[in-house]
Parts: C-alpha cells; structure tokens; sequence
C-alpha cells in the first residue's frame, strides 16, 4: 500500500472512532472517564484463580480495567483480550448477562461489540469464569469506556522489525511488547535496588547542578546552553564528580548521586548522548576500598532484582558471583598482543611496535600511556566477557587520580568491565591541589589543541582542595550498562525509556 494510501486510511479510522466517541457520550459511557478503581491487577486474577475447572464459574466480585488488544463476537457472544500492567485476562461478554447488569441499557452488548475496539482503555464489572476451553475470564455484567482510543494499535506490531520505530514510538511498543515492559521495570528495580544499599551503607545522596559553568570530572564533550537572565554560558553536566568532592571537603563522609548526566558525543548501541550513572565518593578510603564495595553492591543489587547472580546475556553465560577477575592494564594487553609497554623506549618504538601486530596508531596518542589504552581498547576491552576489575591506568588518561603508590607514570584507578562493556570507573582521588592544577592545566592546553574531550580548570574546585580533601576513593556506575547486562538487552536504547534519536521528516 502506497503512503499516501495509508495516511488516507488511518484517517478514515480516526473519523470512524471519532462518531464512537460522540455516540458513546450520547449514551453516557465516558468515552474519557475521571477515575475508576480496579478490585484486582490481572496478574493477580490469573495467580489466584488459576485452579478454577473448565466450564464453571466462580462467584467473586471483580472490577478490573486495562487496554483491549483483541476482540472476536460470535452472534450473542463476544470475547476481548483485556491488559493491564500486570498481564491479561479475558472478558466474556454476552448478551444475556449484559441485559440482566445493565437494566438501563438494553443494547449494551450491540453498544460494546459496536462502539469498543482495539485500543480502547475499558472499565469493567462481573464474575469468574473457566471457559469450557480452558481460559480464565471475567464473565462482564457491566462496563464503561475509560478512554477511547482515536488511533488503532499498529497492524502485526508483533511481527514488525522496524526497531527505531519502536524507539521512537516506544508507547506503542510498551502496549504490544512484554518483554519492554519487563525490561523497564526490571530497570526501576535496579535503581531503587542501588539507592537501597548505598542507604542502608550510610551514604547521603546530594542532588549536585546539572548547569555548570566548568563542565569537569570526566573526558567528554559537553552540551552547551546559555542563560539569559544572567547572560552566562553555561554547560549540561558530564559528571557529578567535581561537586560531589566539594561535599567531601565540606565534611561530608560518604555521599552519592543518581542521576542523568550529559554528553555530547555518538550514538551507538552503548552510547547515548543522555543517561545515567551514580557517583559514590568515601571518605578515608581509596581505591581498593571501593573495589571491595563494586562487588558487594553490583552482585547483591543482582541477587536482588534478577533472583540469582549467573545470568544469560546474549547466549553466553555471565557469572556476577564474586569474587571477580583482577588483572593490570598492562598484564591483559601483554596477555592479549605479545606487546609489554613496560619495556619501551618511547611513542615511537611503541607506535612501530603496534604498527607491526597491525593495529591502528592515533595521531593524538602521544605518550606511552595513550597508546597502552588504545591497544587495550582495541584487543583487550571487547573479550573482558566475565567481571573484570582492570587495575592501575596510565596518568595521562587519568588526570582526577592519585599517582599510584609504588609504580611510577600510573594512577590507582580500576575500571570494570563486563560483557565487553566499561559499567564502572574508580579513582583513589587526586587530593593534592597542586598536581591537580597542574594535571588540569595540561589538560586545558589539549582542549586549546582541538581536543573537544579535555577538561579546563575549574577554578572554584581547586580552592576547594587547596581548604583540605581528605583521602577518598570514588567510584562511578552506569547504570544504563548494567541494566543491559540485567536484562538481556543488546542496545542501551532498549533500556532507555525514551532514547535520543534523529527527527524524522514529519516531525521536522
């Protein structure tokens, strides 16, 4: 069917609902009520009458509403699949039993098999009944139209691959598709989940700005906005960190956020230029103390939500049950390509080196440390299948980090891997107000190069430090990654409500 031939027909099915509506205002059923309050979710309905025979029915009082998906009428009989949040029952409806309910109202059953379709959002009234082939029902004495719907639920939705459109329609699909609706809730309880632990570990969640004038804590892009009462420039976030530490000076022992952060950058099934994370910084402590508390909470937050902590993902089997991998950044690249950068000289026998195993050569890379990340990045990064801490980064990478304690030109910086997947990044946080000016500064001169990545000098965060941060590990959480890894999802745009994506030409 052509475009054109479409548009006209969905608009002839808009004008078609559009007289059920006002003929069913004429006679008093809604069509857009104010309220209705259900006896039961269907879910419910399903568990607790699940042993009723075939063929008998039940003498329980239920007032229940949800979404009709499907409707089959059989002469004086009809049948419409009902759903709510929960999962879905059946309405059986006949003729007899609406006359008996609904006295007012000889023709309801020709008003609801005439004036109810697909879509439409309907409160109901009855009892319990085993049809004789099996399937629970509400057997309806009354019913009223909560909403109606203007618009039909998409032709074979089920069947459809188009997935952007179900990113960009994602109502639709959370009407037609389970597993979406599973995934999102299966999403919320991870993050109340997370918020839960943290509370109960004596964290203080602080709300932090998400317009900056410094956009720092983290190597990204930012948006940029401006405010025009003040006529300021002002940055979106890319990080809680740099505030969050402000708190730990300020006295603050242990404090987290969770919340939305912002980055300017690509879109990929990993990557969404909006998402979401939680920061957790703890006083006293440092690296490996927050390492200790990675693995309590990710693999109790899964215990948590999923009921056990060896989980599928993708066809293979994902193990969270601790204790988890730990291995240098140096020990995984020397074990993946041959290549020890311990034993370079410099860029150049390193860049040789790389060049010579066939792997790509930034041009910016322009230390060791680069180019230890890159190789990293390109053969280590996606085999790191199984949890993974990824210990002891390179400084130049690294410029929110202390200096490790015993190896010099690294920090004391672990990053987690799982699925292939970066899901966590911790520091034993740079205190020293001077290296970190210094470290800022260098990167300042890089964003001046044409790195749009590089932070500048947050000049109000070094005064911070300069009045004395005590010793504190840091740690951040994707929480977008996670959740993928929690519930099978391939994309991040499938556990992202509503993700970013490129206006189609209707909409401009």
């Amino acid at each position: 069917m052509a475009r054109s031939d479409r548009v006209a027909s969905l608009s002839e099915l808009r004008a078609t609902r559009l007289q059920k509506a006002h003929t069913l205002r004429q006679l008093g059923y809604g069509p857009y009520a104010l309220s209705f309050v259900p006896s039961h979710h269907l879910q419910d309905l399903q568990r607790d009458h699940g042993g009723l025979p075939k063929g008998e029915e039940r003498d329980v009082a239920v007032q229940v509403a949800g979404r009709v998906m499907a409707r089959r009428v059989l002469g004086k009989l009809a049948f419409f699949q009902l759903q709510d949040e929960t999962g879905a029952i059946q309405l059986f409806l006949e003729r007899a039993t609406l006359a008996e309910g609904m006295p007012e109202d000889p023709e309801a059953f020709a008003h609801v098999t005439g004036l109810v379709d697909s879509g439409d959002v309907l409160g109901t009234w009855g009892t319990l009944r085993r049809t004789d082939r099996g399937e629970l029902s509400v057997k309806v004495r009354r019913w009223t139209v909560l909403s109606k719907a203007l618009l039909p639920l998409p032709d074979k939705w089920r069947g459809l691959t188009d997935v952007e459109k179900r990113y960009r329609q994602r109502y639709l699909d959370l009407i037609v598709t389970p597993r979406t609706r599973q995934t999102l809730r299966r999403r919320a309880r991870l993050v109340g989940a997370i918020r839960r632990y943290l509370d109960e570990k004596d964290f203080l969640e602080i709300e932090t700005p998400v317009l900056q004038a410094e956009a720092g804590g983290a190597d990204a892009r930012p948006f940029q906005t401006h405010h025009h009462s003040l006529d300021l420039p002002l940055y979106l976030r890319i990080a809680t960190e740099l505030h969050l530490k402000r708190l730990i000076v300020g006295g603050f022992e242990r404090v987290y956020e969770l919340g939305r952060i912002f980055r300017n950058e690509g879109i990929s099934t990993r990557h969404n230029p909006e998402f979401t994370s939680v920061e957790i910084y703890q006083a006293y402590s440092d690296y490996r103390d927050m390492l200790t508390l990675t693995e309590d909470l990710i693999s109790t937050v899964t215990q948590e939500v999923c009921g056990s902590t060896v989980l599928d993902y993708q066809g293979q089997t994902v193990d969270l049950t601790p204790p988890w991998r730990q291995a240098t950044m140096h020990q995984l690249v020397r074990e993946a390509t041959g290549l020890d950068f311990a034993r370079f000289s410099g860029v150049a026998a390193a860049g040789a080196a790389m060049a010579a195993a066939g792997l790509e050569v930034p041009p910016m890379a322009d230390s060791l440390g680069r180019l230890l990340n890159e190789v990293f990045e390109q053969k280590v990064e996606p085999r790191l299948i199984q949890p993974t801490f990824v210990l002891d980064y390179p400084v130049e990478i690294s410029p929110l980090a202390r200096p490790h304690r015993s190896t010099p030109g690294l920090v004391e910086r672990f990053e987690l891997f799982i699925a292939g997947r970066e899901t966590a990044n911790c520091f034993s946080e740079l205190i020293d107000p001077l290296e970190q000016r210094r470290r800022l500064e260098a990167q300042q001169e890089r964003r001046v190069a044409g790195d749009l990545e590089a932070q500048g000098v947050d000049e109000d965060f070094l005064t911070a430090l300069e009045h004395g941060m005590p010793p504190t590990g840091g740690l951040g959480i994707g929480i977008d990654r996670l959740a993928m890894v929690l519930t099978d999802s391939p994309s991040i745009r499938d556990v992202i409500a509503f993700p970013l994506l490129r206006p189609t030409a209707a909409e401009g």
